[in-house]
């Protein structure tokens, strides 16, 4: 059975563990009805836009 020789330093630990709770950057793009940045695939929420179609009424 495989055991480790020596107990891994608690740096070391952190270290492997902060990948996981990395923050991720999301990509966002721009609406091509009002270009305003919305993130892709997403209804814009500024105009109410989703692929060239009107979804959402927008109250201004």
């Amino acid at each position: 059975m495989a055991v480790p020789k020596q107990k891994r330093s608690r740096s070391r630990t952190h270290t492997k563990r902060a990948k996981i709770y990395r923050a991720v950057s999301v990509p966002i793009s721009k609406c091509p009805n009002c270009g305003q940045p919305k993130l892709p695939h997403r209804v814009c929420l500024h105009c109410g836009y989703y692929n060239g179609k009107q979804i959402l009424e927008i109250a201004e």
